[in-house]
């Protein structure tokens, strides 16, 4: 009993951290009860319809299985101009993976790129974060469980407007911006806040400093420099990290009037209950790692035809294995039988255009 208890309160305080992830849209902090009765907007995913590979879910059942012991959500940061947008329609710019050792309350966080090409959940083959625009949240899950052989059962979703408010809250993030960030943040603010019909204060300096909600939103949209995507990925990561500073110092109250402000721009599968009285635990977690996927040494890139320019696993089953050598310290994880079919298809789709290159 006691070990159900202490697992359930982990499990409530790492949403809590969770929906502090805002990047261009995605919240690495919580889910928090609501007043006047409104709160996030929430959706209950069917566990059946997330394709769950079988042999992950009879390996947990057994024991067998690194995974066990772990939670993992996905956290999409979409460009939602509007509510309707955070529900499906919208690609997602953003998605991640954070995995939080229930044990030692240590979280690592894996960027998928939005550009990589793979089976969006339907037998169809895209750049993933298509899967998010034809499907929602659920289309979006069940691609990362088929493709990466996870569990993910639950998800926050968030657009501009909750980045913003939830870095302003705080107070701001220190973010150090280089020489090559400069010449573009400014560029995305009049971007952001054009969306949210809101003012912004041009950044004019290099070096470490204090960002606002608008300015840090557009750090983490910044895609021009050296490493594009891959770059940008890596400042998202960073964003979250100085949220998470930021979060750790602040009190009580300064974190209930976040989550007050911010509910209503929350699209999750998280369940609200006990959250805020769970807060002040925040101290005990802490993202460890991060990486993005598909790995360095084992991708490319490409234009495929009519998809695009698109991130390729040059090889899924390798990616599959260090990314669950990654996360859960599996030395020996062999894939499922469906990751081995998914490969062949991405390497027979893409060889032609990877070979015209080469």
């Amino acid at each position: 009993m006691e070990k159900g208890r202490k697992q359930k309160r982990l499990k409530i305080v790492f949403c809590v951290e969770l929906a502090l992830i805002v990047v261009m849209g995605i919240i690495l902090f919580g889910v928090m009860s609501h007043t006047d009765n409104e709160g996030p907007k929430r959706v209950e995913l069917a566990e059946e319809k997330l394709e769950i590979p079988e042999e992950i879910v009879e390996a947990k059942e057994e024991g067998t299985s690194k995974m066990k012991g772990y939670m993992n959500i996905a956290l999409f940061g979409v460009d939602a101009n509007k509510d309707r947008e955070l529900f499906k329609g919208s690609r997602s710019d953003s998605t991640m993976i954070a995995s939080i050792n229930m044990d030692t309350g240590d979280i690592k966080l894996v960027s998928v790129f939005r550009d990589t090409y793979l089976n969006i959940g339907t037998d169809e083959y895209d750049k993933c974060n298509a899967a998010y625009s034809y499907g929602g949240a659920e289309q979006a899950v069940k691609m990362l469980n088929m493709n990466l052989d996870m569990d993910i059962t639950n998800f926050v979703t968030v657009g501009y407007r909750g980045l913003s408010e939830v870095i302003n809250g705080l107070g701001g993030v220190y973010i150090d911006v280089d020489e090559e960030e400069i010449k573009h943040i400014n560029n995305y603010q009049y971007g952001i806040a054009n969306v949210l019909e809101c003012e912004y204060r041009a950044v004019t300096e290099t070096g470490l400093q204090l960002l606002d909600g608008v300015q840090a939103a557009a750090y983490c949209r910044i895609r021009q420099t050296a490493g594009s995507d891959f770059q940008r990925t890596a400042r998202q990561r960073e964003v979250i990290k100085a949220i998470e500073e930021q979060a750790k110092q602040a009190d009580f109250a300064t974190l209930s009037k976040v989550f007050e402000r911010v509910v209503d721009d929350i699209y999750t599968s998280l369940d609200e209950k006990d959250i805020l009285a769970l807060l002040k635990n925040i101290t005990d977690y802490r993202i460890v790692e991060e990486a993005g996927f598909p790995q360095e040494s084992m991708r490319t890139t490409a234009n495929i035809g009519a998809t695009g320019n698109c991130v390729i696993p040059t090889d899924l089953e390798s990616n599959v294995v260090w990314l669950h050598q990654f996360l859960f310290e599996d030395q020996i994880y062999a894939v499922t039988e469906n990751v081995l079919e998914y490969g062949e298809r991405i390497a027979a789709d893409t060889a032609p255009y990877i070979n015209r290159i080469q």
